[in-house]
């Protein structure tokens, strides 16, 4: 069997980037993808301003219990007038600093009288102030292509005045599901059936991700209709992504409808919950193909499966080069004694002191331990878990933004 790792490698080795890019309004680009480098045109701050309410002053004429006049009132948004020598200026946080000044003394160690402000400490030159290009300098890398845009980013962006951003396309993405066992909610159930809880796992994935989502539905178990969905799903798709069916029963069809239609390696990864793994390549009418991953059934293996593959595949191919999840090291507030010889990801949550601990059973059809979990940790194969050891922990607050 392969090692996750060494699955991840291959998959992301066969990620096609998407060329095609979109402009839209900086407001509406959190999550996107930036397809080109942006650069910053300004400085931010624009020019040397104050970062407390207080006095502006020159440094060097600070005298102990000698007031300096207070010669104007600098607001932010206002010009400020170059500061006459002997003086002081009234300043507020924002404000751009006058000519001459350079430095601030908050107001709190300020003394106002009649004959101006007095001041309780000797400044130190710079003080509580913000310099020009502090923050951003003009001309400079502002954000690289390949960033996916989080609010902080958009933030940023908006500081340098961008108001329109060049992002990659959103991905296309097929899904579809196989069993007859599968019905769809709202729906009586017939004897033997179970709602398909995958479609909206996936649907949610997805969107998350950023990408516009086809939905195929609940695929009958034959040759003929699984050959005919997955010809009309690639045909207008960068990828194509089924849940269930890549087994080698007389009822799963998935394998044998990609091999018709394009090509397919079903790899055995080395990994708990989740081993079967599909990845192959849907032939377009019009020449071209689509990305296949096709995920195993049970809900908490393909949830798991999708996060640590068809996830990174989709942020790769929207151009994020880190696109696998580094995990954190957190202690665990549980043990495992029988080591086993695959990689396992457990349903944990953080428990007191910052411990991990199991939520709930972890079989892999069970997705009450997704709903108590906070995240996944991480058993390398062949490992023990003792109560205290540090183990490789991805939250859910991660992996699903």
């Amino acid at each position: 069997m392969l090692s996750v790792q060494d699955a991840l490698d291959q998959l992301l080795s066969h990620a096609t980037p998407i060329t095609q890019a979109d402009s839209v309004g900086t407001l509406a680009a959190a999550g996107r993808v930036l397809a080109e480098s942006i650069y910053a045109g300004i400085d931010v701050p624009p020019a040397d301003n104050a970062a407390m309410d207080g006095y502006a002053l020159r440094s060097q004429e600070y005298c102990p219990g000698t007031p300096l006049p207070v010669g104007q009132r600098v607001a932010a948004g206002a010009l400020a007038m170059p500061l006459a020598p002997g003086s002081a200026a009234r300043i507020f946080t924002g404000a751009p600093l006058p000519h001459g000044a350079d430095t601030v003394v908050m107001q709190e160690h300020c003394r106002v009288g009649p004959d101006g402000v007095a001041f309780l400490r000797r400044p130190t030159p710079g003080e509580h102030v913000r310099r020009r290009g502090e923050d951003i300098r003009a001309g400079s890398v502002l954000l690289a292509a390949g960033t996916r845009l989080r609010p902080q980013e958009l933030a940023y962006a908006a500081a340098a005045g961008l108001a329109q951003l060049r992002v990659v396309r959103r991905p296309r993405v097929a899904m579809l599901f196989t069993g007859a066992e599968l019905a769809t909610p709202g729906g009586p159930l017939a004897p033997g059936q179970i709602y398909n809880a995958n479609r909206y796992a996936l649907g949610a994935l997805l969107h998350a991700l950023g990408c516009e989502t086809s939905d195929f539905g609940i695929v009958p178990d034959r040759l003929d209709a699984t050959r005919a969905t997955l010809r009309e799903a690639a045909a207008g798709h960068d990828l194509v992504i089924s849940s269930g069916g890549v087994s080698v029963g007389e009822e799963d069809h998935v394998k044998a409808a990609v091999s018709a239609e394009g090509a397919l390696e079903v790899w055995k990864v080395a990994m708990k919950p989740g081993k079967p793994l599909a990845f192959g390549a849907l032939r377009r009418a019009g020449g071209g193909s689509a990305h296949f991953i096709g995920l195993p059934g049970n809900p908490v293996a393909s949830f798991v499966a999708f996060v640590q593959f068809a996830r990174p595949f989709i942020l790769r191919m929207q151009g994020v080069a880190q696109a696998q999840q580094q995990p954190l090291a957190m202690r665990a507030g549980f043990a495992c004694a029988h080591p086993d010889a695959r990689t396992e990801f457990l349903r944990v949550r953080v428990g007191a002191g910052g411990l991990l601990e199991p939520a709930g059973a972890q079989g892999s059809a069970l997705l009450h331990s997704l709903v108590q979990a906070d995240g996944l940790a991480i058993r390398a194969p062949g490992r023990a878990i003792a109560h205290g050891d540090l183990v490789p922990y991805l939250p859910f607050s991660e992996l699903l933004a």
